[in-house]
């Protein structure tokens, strides 16, 4: 199951160059995670300093 971004995300960009496969970008102010090519890792929710990213 692909992870998500919530709204307490600070837009910090942290996940960012942790995601193996590139699914982090940004849109509308804040992080968003592809679904498509999300591989459900979870590495991007390890480093969330703000525990904004959780599994859909």
């Amino acid at each position: 199951m692909a992870y998500q971004v919530g709204d307490a995300c600070v837009n910090c960009g942290s996940c960012d160059p942790e995601c193996p496969v590139g699914a982090i970008s940004e849109k509308d102010s804040r992080r968003w995670i592809d679904e498509a090519l999300c591989q459900s890792c979870g590495v991007c929710a390890s480093v969330c300093p703000v525990e904004a990213i959780a599994e859909a």
